[in-house]
């Protein structure tokens, strides 16, 4: 997990994110462990606190539970939970902006959802 921090947000809130975004890629699964508090606290040099409060939120959010003297793991139907919040919130926060974007430019949105970005990746020409 390479992180880079910025002053946007708490850091606790990005490496709670950042764990969040390894369990929607499929990096951590059901039942995975997750890194000790020590072990991320000397890596990215963070106040163990720090590292503590991020995990309790996953805890909290039922993503992650304790196992006394073991240490965290991703609970079952985590990765489809996070999947149906964020696609909820997408649909909340980010789709209505895009759409009045969209129609800011004068944009076709069948056209749009038939086009290719332009620089995808995938070899393909747009």
């Amino acid at each position: 997990m390479t992180i880079g921090w910025n002053d946007n947000a708490p850091i606790y809130r990005q490496l709670k994110d950042r764990v969040i975004g390894m369990m929607l890629d499929g990096v951590l699964k059901a039942g995975d462990p997750l890194p000790s508090v020590r072990q991320i606290a000397a890596e990215y040099q963070l106040n163990p606190i720090t590292v503590s409060k991020a995990y309790q939120e996953l805890v909290d959010d039922n993503l992650v539970e304790k196992r006394r003297g073991i240490g965290m793991y991703v609970t079952e139907g985590a990765s489809e939970k996070l999947l149906a919040s964020e696609r909820e919130r997408f649909l909340r926060e980010e789709w209505p902006a895009m759409l009045e974007r969209i129609r800011l430019l004068g944009l076709d949105v069948e056209l749009l959802m038939r086009a290719q970005p332009l620089n995808s990746g995938h070899g393909g020409q747009a």
